[in-house]
């Protein structure tokens, strides 16, 4: 099995003291859900697919699958639209009262009835979902005549001209901030990775530290933050289950105690891999985590975007992005991967007054296969405006070369768009891949 190209630099051991939250039950390992747990190799595959299309296979094998069909290999270029089977509830989730109620009907017709967080749920609770997510796409995946386009294109990668570039992508590694009660600050490590310090808690969000994930060079930027000079992980949350954004090696190098948020269906990965502290949520839910200033609320929220990681899994898992609120009120959002479409504003309503949006603003290029995941620049204002947030950290770019763009292009464009919108400069952080920065 392979859950990536390269292993990641040898870590120091990760068995330093952190503080263990309580909870009335640590749920173990779900046997009926858990996949078979597999050492990662490290060695490089050539055939290996490209996490920025959608639709490309992985050579990491995956459970055996029904015959339902793979939403993946049908061409919407060739049917004139793609189809998808709709989730179903799981038959054992009614018959077994041993396991919580699983959000067996779409919480997508459920959000357009209320506009209110939801009550928070148990921490680690085992919970048994749809075998597929695919009904809540919000565009269809290309099949094999776009990927065949794609190349025949020769837009994989940035023209070799604009390489010249990369040296000139911002890095400017700091100390991190150090921690204040009250303080919520953000230290951009590369690519989706980031370091919040909220409520009292260090919380990294898609953790990658590898020098090269699956099917992609190596990244362009060193890691912002060394993983030595963490402090200690009070919680991970993960938006979906794609190699740039979780992270087998890295994920390794994580204490097994560390509480960990991830999407319906992705809970299995990690406590097949030791994790003991697992919470998984759907849209629109959420769950508490003790911390030193009080409970700090996680809200998993909707995304533009799919999962995929075998060549049998396509949405099998959910993806979202993540509001993480402090006790004083203080609001982070956190989008992952995502296109851009009508939840931005659904999120704004239901969450007002997010301080900070943590917006994608990479891997956009051609837009015609890639427009429906992943924001562009101006999308990503757009997206903003539609949060209502106040501050606008851009992410997802200067890290890997995931497609066709130029690699300083996403830096100009987003500059130019905000600049567009009249709104303060001090209010975009454009930040240097590992540099922080302070809410205030």
């Amino acid at each position: 099995m392979t859950d990536h190209v390269e292993q990641a630099d040898p870590a120091e051991p990760a068995d330093r003291p952190r503080p263990v939250p309580t909870t009335t039950e640590s749920a173990a390992p779900d046997p009926t859900t858990s996949e078979p747990a597999a050492p990662e190799s490290a060695t490089s595959d050539p055939a290996s697919p490209d996490p920025a299309v959608p639709g490309s296979a992985t050579s990491e094998p995956a459970a055996p699958e029904s015959a339902a069909s793979d939403p993946a290999t049908s061409d919407p270029a060739a049917s004139g639209s793609a189809t998808f089977e709709s989730a179903r509830p799981d038959p054992a989730t009614t018959s077994n009262p041993a396991v919580s109620e699983s959000a067996t009907s779409n919480p997508v017709a459920s959000e357009l009835a209320t506009s209110e967080p939801t009550a928070p749920r148990p921490l680690y609770e085992v919970r048994r979902w749809p075998r597929s997510f695919a009904d809540r796409l919000t565009s269809p995946l290309p099949g094999v005549r776009a990927v065949a386009r794609l190349a025949r294109e020769g837009r994989l990668r940035p023209p070799v001209k604009t390489l010249r570039q990369i040296p000139e992508l911002p890095f400017a590694p700091g100390p991190l901030p150090l921690p204040v009660p009250g303080r919520t600050a953000v230290t951009w490590a590369g690519h989706a990775s980031w370091v919040v310090r909220i409520g009292g808690l260090t919380v990294l969000t898609d953790p990658v530290w590898a020098r090269r994930i699956l099917g992609t060079p190596a990244r362009v930027t060193p890691v912002g933050v060394r993983w030595e000079d963490l402090p200690p992980v009070d919680a991970v949350v993960i938006s979906h289950n794609h190699y740039d954004h979780l992270d087998a090696p890295t994920v390794k190098r994580l204490p097994r105690t560390t509480p960990v948020f991830v999407p319906a269906g992705l809970a299995g990965w990690f406590r097949t891999r030791g994790f003991t502290r697992v919470t998984e949520l759907d849209w629109w839910e959420a769950a508490e985590l003790p911390g030193e200033d009080g409970p700090v609320r996680f809200d998993f929220v909707p995304a533009h975007h799919w999962s995929k990681r075998t060549l049998t899994d396509t949405c099998r898992s959910l993806w979202g992005g993540w509001v993480i609120t402090a006790p004083g009120g203080r609001r982070v959002y956190f989008a992952g991967d995502t296109g851009y479409g009508h939840w931005f504003r659904q999120i704004g309503r239901r969450y007002p007054g997010i301080d900070l949006a943590l917006l994608p603003i990479g891997a956009y290029e051609p837009r015609w296969m890639l427009g429906g995941v992943h924001t562009d620049p101006e999308d990503a204002v757009r997206a903003h405006q539609d949060l209502g947030a106040r501050v606008l950290a851009p992410m997802h770019w200067s890290t890997f070369l995931l497609s066709a763009e130029p690699p300083l292009e996403p830096l100009h464009r987003i500059r130019a768009a905000w600049e567009a919108t009249g709104r303060p400069r001090e209010e975009l952080w454009d930040l240097p891949v590992g540099a922080s920065r302070v809410l205030e």
